[in-house]
């Protein structure tokens, strides 16, 4: 069992993602957070390029260039004695499955869905993979200062498309031109929105003012009308809508939702007081023999993703490990459990996206980087001596393939080389087929395509095309009869590529083919995930 000091740490830490569709905003939502945690003292924008400022978690070139995140960052910030390990995953339509994958590692997550555009295709996604874990879902309804849905279509949305039961905790006042502010269900108080922003030192909030739902000024400043439909509407959502259960949102089955503007730093102080107040402090994990407690004394975690070349001058590797169990202590000695290997960690660090910190402690809940030579993959154990595997750390089948073309021929082993060390990351997949000597990649979005373009450039010196290939889908294959495998493959020779890890894997050129390929053979199975 725990010391009283490692459940104290337990209890004040909170691990989540934010997770959104694009321009939902949720790179504004991790900036006023930072800054409210005052992580940050200034807040740039990604949409204005031209004052050179960025969002602290974008901080590669092309995410600057095309003002978009298409890497995952991980920062750590305290709010009101709350330490907050928030997990920033690419917005963007074309990111990658390390969006996905980042999911694995958070207790909790925010859901950022623009008032405008309701819930969209990639959203529906995401949450599919939100469900593989039942995590608890907080929902954010952005850029209410905007022309939007009206809020009930919204929740209506959430709740068929997302199957989440929707209980409001904030509620707007009107929205677009006239919107007013909103009105806290579980407070009773009304938080009034002024439009104008005020910059001072530097630091950008939005005026907000409180009172009390039967305040006398408050239908003179919002006026009559919206006054009676707002009190209207309070009276539908009461009875419509079931109140918070606590228990039903830590099992993902039920989403409080606040309304807000993250651009005027408004109604993003609800969501961090939510996530304080319900959010879990850190779960246990399943590994492939028993599930792993935070309290227990030894140290467990496990890699879900890893940079290559964040620093460029050391060219370095960074393995990103979320503790399950136990302490990270520097000087540590771990078990790497798939290479049988001890290894001894004296500089592990934190991160404020592009800016690490060496770490002397760190507890479950909290993400660590630690330096990777080549040795240690996604997916990976590290424990203090037990051999146990944790399980649910995915790879997702690509959705777009790219075949690679070199601009000199003579840098195709080093341009080999470099992929393997890219495709590490899990970003994006090296495929190579069976029957030549050519590389397809496959990722997740075509965006990839061109970070793995740039990356060669800039950090490898390696100058690179792609071009388009005849792949529509692809599929890992696998028979509990190996002699099924191996007929399948003689047979389908030109179809077949092996992957990073050497596993067979099926291109198809089209649906038909993948189906009629399917029915023909019934002992193989084409899956569309695999464990790391």
């Amino acid at each position: 069992m725990c010391n009283v000091h490692h459940q104290l740490e337990l209890q004040k830490r909170r691990t989540f993602a934010i997770i959104s569709h694009p321009d939902a905003g949720k790179t504004t939502v991790t900036e006023k957070m930072l800054l409210l945690g005052k992580a940050i003292r200034t807040t740039g924008t990604i949409k204005g390029r031209g004052n050179g400022k960025y969002a602290k978690s974008d901080w590669m070139n092309i995410e600057k260039r095309r003002g978009i995140s298409v890497t995952t960052s991980v920062m750590q910030f305290t709010y009101k004695n709350i330490l907050i390990n928030l997990l920033d995953t690419p917005g963007h339509e074309d990111f990658s499955e390390d969006t996905y994958r980042i999911l694995t590692a958070v207790d909790c997550c925010l859901l950022v869905i623009d008032a405008a555009k309701g819930i969209e295709e990639r959203t529906k996604k995401l949450m599919n993979v939100t469900r593989l874990h039942n995590t608890p879902i907080i929902t954010f309804i952005n850029k209410l200062d905007r022309d939007s849905l009206e809020p009930i279509e919204i929740l209506d949305e959430i709740e068929k498309y997302l199957k989440l039961n929707c209980t409001p905790i904030t509620w707007p006042i009107s929205c677009g031109k006239s919107f007013k502010g909103i009105y806290h269900l579980h407070d009773k108080m009304i938080h009034l929105y002024k439009k104008n922003i005020i910059k001072k030192s530097n630091f950008f909030h939005s005026k907000s003012f409180c009172c009390f739902l039967n305040e006398p000024s408050l239908k003179e400043y919002i006026g009559r009308d919206l006054n009676i439909q707002f009190h209207e509407e309070l009276k539908l959502i009461t009875h419509v809508y079931p109140e918070f259960i606590k228990k039903k949102f830590l099992k993902g089955y039920m989403t409080p939702v606040f309304f807000g503007s993250a651009l005027g730093n408004f109604g993003i102080n609800h969501i961090l007081e939510s996530l304080i107040k319900w959010a879990p402090s850190p779960v246990y994990r399943q590994t492939n023999i028993r599930k792993v407690k935070p309290e227990e004394k030894k140290l467990t975690g496990f890699i879900f993703k890893i940079q290559a070349n964040m620093d460029l001058k050391h060219r370095d590797r960074i393995a990103f490990m979320r503790i399950v169990s136990g302490k990270y202590k520097k000087g540590i000695k771990l078990r790497h459990v798939r290479t049988k290997k001890n290894i001894t960690i004296s500089d592990a660090f934190s991160f404020l996206a592009g800016d690490r910190f060496i770490v002397e402690k760190a507890y479950p809940g909290d993400v660590i980087g630690i330096h990777n030579h080549g040795t240690i993959k996604i997916g990976d154990t590290f424990t203090e001596g037990e051999d146990i595997q944790f399980v649910g750390i995915p790879s997702f089948a690509p959705e777009v393939f790219r075949g690679i073309v070199l601009k000199n021929p003579l840098q195709q082993k080093k341009l080999k080389k470099s992929l393997f060390q890219l495709s590490e990351e899990g970003a994006i997949q090296v495929l190579r087929p069976m029957i030549n000597n050519s590389i397809i990649l496959g990722a997740i979005g075509v965006l990839q395509f061109d970070v793995v373009i740039e990356r060669l450039n800039i950090e490898y010196k390696i100058d690179a095309t792609y071009r388009k290939v005849d792949i529509f889908i692809a599929r890992w294959i696998r028979s509990e009869n190996k002699k099924s495998i191996f007929e399948f493959v003689n047979k389908n020779k030109s179809y077949i590529a092996l992957d990073s890890f050497n596993q067979l894997i099926y291109l198809a050129p089209n649906k038909a083919n993948l189906n009629i390929t399917k029915n023909l053979y019934n002992d193989i199975f084409f899956d569309k995930t695999r464990e790391q």
